[in-house]
């Protein structure tokens, strides 16, 4: 039974991500929300729905090194888990704060969240399931990207906006460039790979966007095994 562990999954694309897997009951589903407040209700919904047993809620906030550690902690003691690891990890938590900034308004605040959250939270979450040893010897990691990350992609995005946000997606590129080398050093058959979702009608993506959540998600899971 293959593991799932995705991150960010209370709304848009990451509830998408759980809708799809727990549909297959030979998957097993961990789907992570930043904390025990979250609204989980259309999670549990989801989850309900598809009457996976094998589908579970835990909390990991990929903000705080401690929400992480603790996560990897409990996951290592869940039954479902036994003689199990990681199989495929999807690095769907983001943040997007006040997307009007530019590179001439940068809040240090705002945007040291946004690293901490799209960047380091990714580094930290991998390099303790690694240490845990709790991923697979072929783990697919995936980082949820975006085109505002992209050099080539902003070059032409006029007006531009989300600059904390392009930043530090820009950073998760390159945090993926390495991740993919040194992930190999310890696990030979590992994949790292960036994934950018697409234009998605989600509560970032807003209405006006070009993809609904199923049409991302469905594309986004046809490479999970290349």
């Amino acid at each position: 039974m293959p593991v799932y562990v995705v991150t960010g999954t209370n709304r848009g694309i990451g509830l998408e991500f759980i809708r799809q897997l727990s549909q297959d009951h030979a998957n097993i589903v961990i789907a992570c929300v930043r904390s025990p407040t979250s609204d989980v209700g259309n999670l549990q919904s989801v989850i309900d729905e598809s009457k996976n047993h094998n589908a579970i809620i835990l909390d990991c906030d990929i903000s705080l090194a401690e929400s992480i550690n603790r996560f990897v902690e409990t996951l290592g003691m869940q039954k479902i888990l036994v003689d199990q690891k990681v199989d495929f990890l999807i690095h769907n938590a983001a943040l997007n704060l006040k997307p009007e900034m530019n590179s001439l308004n940068l809040e240090p605040d705002l945007v040291h969240q946004m690293i901490t959250a799209n960047v380091l939270g990714p580094a930290l979450l991998n390099s303790a399931l690694l240490t845990a040893k709790l991923l697979s010897p072929k783990v697919r990691i995936f980082h949820i990207s975006s085109g505002l990350g992209s050099m080539a992609v902003s070059l032409d995005h006029k007006p531009r906006q989300s600059a904390g946000y392009s930043i530090s997606k820009a950073a998760l590129n390159m945090l993926a460039v390495h991740q993919a080398e040194d992930i190999k050093s310890h696990l030979p058959g590992a994949v790292v790979a960036l994934v950018d979702p697409g234009w998605g009608k989600t509560d970032m993506g807003g209405e006006n966007a070009i993809y609904e959540p199923s049409e991302s998600v469905g594309n986004m899971l046809k490479i999970r095994t290349t």
